[in-house]
C-alpha cells in the first residue's frame, strides 16, 4: 500500500465535501426583531416561545461581547443566516429523505450505525431535522425521543416550557442570548423514572450552508434511577466564509441516575464554535461527559455540571486538538452545591502546526457541599516548537472540609521516543501520529467503537496532513 506523505493525499471526503443549496427557505442575513418574528413565524412557535425569543434579542444586544477568551473579530453577525431551511421535511423513514441530504449522512456513516448499536437517531441538516426515527422497543418503555419542536407542541409542551433555558438563561452570557433569539432544531429526550437504556440515542449536526448559524437546542430529562447513554456527532465543510455554531444543551439528571453525554465535534476551520452545555445532578446521580474537539477556527466551550443533590457526581473526559490556524478555547465547569459530592475533571490538549489550545476550569464549592471531594488533570502535548498550549484553572472554595486536587502537564513530543520507533522500521510522520494517538487513548476508550475510529482517524488526518 502506497504511504501517504502530501497533504493532497489525505482523503477528507468523509467531512469535507458539500452539496449545491438546495433550500427550501432561508432568512436574510443580520439579526433584527423583524428576522426573529420571521424565524418563530416559520416555526409555528406558541406566542409564550414568540415572547421569550424576542426578550433574548433585547438581552443579546445588551451584552457585551466576551473580552477574555480568543479573538471572535471575524464573526460579524450581520453577515450570518441565522436560519435556512432545507428542502424536505422531516421524515420518520430514510428511503423518503431526499438523495441529496440522504448522501451526506450516508457518507458519515450516520444510518449504518443505526442499523448496528443505536437505540434512536436524530438527523439535522443545517437548521431543521430532516430525519428522526425510534426503535419500537425503545418507545415501548416509554422513552421520548424527538425533535424538539414537534415536542414543543405535544404531551410534553408544558414540561418543555418549564425548563427551556432554565438552565442556561439568556443572561448567561451573549451568545445564549443569541441562541434563546434564533434557535431552530435539536432534540428531546424523556426517559421515565426506572428505565435503563442499555444502547445509546445518537443526534447529529451537519451544517451545509455557507455563511450560515447553527442553533439547535437539545433538552434531556432522565427521570429518577434510569440510564441514558445520548451520542452528539457535528460537521460542516469548509468554506471561505464564517459559520457561527451556538447550540444549547440542557441535562437534567434524576435521584440516582446516571447520564453519559459523548460528543465528537469535527467542525471546518471557517466556524466559530460557541456552544453552551450544562447538566444539572440529583441525589445520588452521575454526569459523565466525554468530549473530543478537532474542528473550528475558534472555540469557547466549557460543560458545566452542577452537583444540586448530596453524593451526586460528574466525571469530565476530553480531548481537544488544536491545528493551524485554530485557537481553542475549552475545559469544564463544576458547581458542588451539596454535601459528599465529586467531581473529576481528565483532559488532553493537543496543538499543531501553531495552533492555540487553552484549558480553562472552574470548580466552585459552595459552603454547605461538607465532604466534597474534586480532583482536575490537564495534560498538554505540543507537536512542535511554534505551537502554544496555556492551563487556566480556577478554583473557588468556600469550607474548609472539602478535597480538592489540581494537576497540570505540558510537554513536547520526545525526539528519543520518535528515533525509537523510527529504528523499528516507522516512518518519522507515522511515529509522531502514533504517540498522540497513545496520548489520546484514555478518551478513545470512554468513546464507543465507531467513534473512537473516527477520532482516532482525526488524529491520523491532522498528523498526516491538513483538516478544512
Amino acid at each position: 500500500m502506497k504511504e501517504k506523505t502530501k497533504v493532497s493525499d489525505i482523503d477528507r471526503n468523509m467531512y469535507d465535501f458539500r452539496y449545491d443549496e438546495k433550500d427550501a427557505y432561508k432568512v436574510q442575513e443580520g439579526l433584527t426583531p423583524a428576522i426573529v418574528e420571521q424565524i418563530s413565524k416559520e416555526k409555528k412557535d406558541p406566542e409564550w416561545m414568540r415572547e421569550f425569543r424576542l426578550h433574548c434579542l433585547d438581552i443579546y444586544n445588551q451584552i457585551p461581547i466576551p473580552d477574555w477568551g480568543p479573538s471572535i473579530d471575524g464573526l460579524d453577525m450581520d453577515n450570518i443566516v441565522t436560519y435556512v431551511r432545507p428542502n424536505t421535511k422531516m421524515q420518520g423513514d430514510w428511503k423518503d429523505v431526499p438523495q441529496d441530504i440522504k448522501d451526506t449522512f450516508e457518507r458519515l456513516g450516520i444510518p449504518q450505525a443505526e442499523r448496528k448499536s443505536l437505540a434512536g437517531v436524530g438527523a439535522q441538516y443545517d437548521s431543521e431535522l430532516v430525519y428522526h426515527n425510534v426503535k419500537d422497543e425503545v418507545a415501548q418503555q416509554g422513552v421520548v425521543y424527538s425533535d424538539i419542536e414537534s415536542a414543543l407542541h405535544g404531551e410534553y409542551a408544558d414540561l418543555i416550557r418549564s425548563h427551556f433555558m432554565k438552565l442556561v438563561p439568556p443572561t448567561d452570557h451573549k451568545f445564549a442570548a443569541l441562541h434563546g433569539a434564533v434557535w431552530s432544531g435539536g432534540s428531546f429526550v424523556y426517559v421515565p423514572e426506572g428505565v435503563h437504556l442499555t444502547i445509546p440515542l445518537q443526534s447529529y449536526f451537519r451544517l451545509n450552508a455557507k455563511g450560515a448559524g447553527q442553533f439547535e437546542h437539545t433538552l434531556i430529562i432522565v427521570e429518577d434511577n434510569a440510564y441514558l447513554h445520548f451520542i452528539e456527532g457535528c460537521s460542516a465543510p469548509k468554506y471561505n466564509v464564517a459559520n457561527l455554531h451556538a447550540g444549547c444543551v440542557e441535562l437534567y439528571v434524576g435521584k440516582n441516575s446516571t447520564l453519559r453525554y459523548s460528543t465528537i465535534e469535527n467542525w471546518s476551520k471557517n466556524m466559530y464554535n460557541l456552544n453552551t452545555k450544562r447538566a444539572i445532578v440529583a441525589e445520588g446521580g452521575k454526569i459523565e461527559w466525554v468530549s473530543g474537539s478537532f474542528g473550528s477556527h475558534t472555540s469557547y466551550l466549557y460543560p458545566m455540571s452542577v452537583l444540586q443533590g448530596r453524593g451526586a457526581r460528574c466525571e469530565f473526559t476530553g480531548i481537544t486538538f488544536a491545528g493551524k490556524g485554530q485557537e481553542l478555547d475549552t475545559g469544564a465547569k463544576v458547581v458542588h452545591n451539596a454535601p459528599d459530592t465529586s467531581s473529576y475533571i481528565n483532559t488532553k490538549s493537543i496543538s499543531k502546526d501553531g495552533g492555540v489550545s487553552v484549558f480553562r476550569s472552574a470548580v466552585v464549592v459552595k459552603p454547605q457541599a461538607k465532604r466534597s471531594k474534586s480532583a482536575v488533570s490537564c495534560q498538554s502535548l505540543m507537536v512542535d516548537n511554534i505551537s502554544r498550549s496555556d492551563t487556566i484553572p480556577a478554583m473557588d472554595i468556600r469550607t474548609n472540609d472539602a478535597d480538592v486536587g489540581h494537576e497540570a502537564r505540558i510537554g513536547k513530543i520526545s525526539d528519543e521516543a520518535v528515533f525509537y520507533l523510527m529504528s523499528r522500521g516507522i516512518s518519522e510522520e507515522d511515529a509522531r501520529a502514533m504517540i498522540v494517538s497513545g496520548f489520546a487513548d484514555n478518551v478513545s476508550k470512554e468513546l464507543p467503537l465507531e467513534y473512537a475510529v473516527e477520532m482516532n482517524n482525526l488524529i491520523n488526518l491532522e498528523m498526516k496532513g491538513a483538516i478544512g
